[in-house]
C-alpha cells in the first residue's frame, strides 16, 4: 500500500510539473505590446526613429497604432515604397484608428501613413524583429 500511495504522490508531482512547464512556457511565449508613439500616437511630427531605439521587437509582439482614423491610416509596405512614400506596392492597409498588428516574421518591417503627404513629412515606421 505504501508503494501504491508513493507512486500516487510522484504521478501528481509529475503532472503539476507539466502543468507549472506548460504555463511557463506561454508567458514566455506571449508577445509585448508596443503602442506606436506611446502617447502622442500614430501623428505627424512625432520622431518614429528616436522612439524605436532601445526597444527590441520579436515575432508574437504586437503594434498598437492609435490614431485619427478620418485623418491618418497605416500602410504596410516595403523597404522601396517606405524609402519612398510609395503607396501602390503594399502588403497591408489598416484604417481603424486603432490597428493591432501581430508581428509574426523575423526581418525588417515598414509601415508609412499614406494620407496627404504625412510619410514625407515623416510619418513612417520601420523596425527590425528579432526571433
Amino acid at each position: 500500500m505504501t508503494m501504491l500511495h508513493r507512486a500516487s504522490q510522484f504521478s501528481s508531482l509529475i503532472i503539476l510539473y507539466a502543468i507549472f512547464s506548460l504555463s511557463s512556457l506561454m508567458l514566455i511565449s506571449e508577445g509585448i505590446e508596443h503602442i506606436v508613439g506611446d502617447s502622442n500616437g500614430w501623428e505627424l511630427f512625432t520622431n518614429y526613429t528616436n522612439w524605436t531605439q532601445g526597444r527590441e521587437f520579436h515575432v508574437g509582439d504586437v503594434l498598437v497604432f492609435n490614431y485619427a482614423s478620418d485623418e491618418h491610416n497605416v500602410i504596410q509596405v516595403n523597404s522601396t515604397a517606405y524609402a519612398n512614400c510609395g503607396r501602390d506596392n503594399y502588403t497591408s492597409i489598416y484604417t481603424k484608428g486603432n490597428d493591432t498588428i501581430s508581428i509574426s516574421e523575423v526581418g525588417e518591417l515598414w509601415f508609412i501613413c499614406g494620407v496627404g503627404d504625412h510619410c514625407e513629412n515623416g510619418q513612417k515606421l520601420n523596425i527590425n524583429v528579432a526571433p
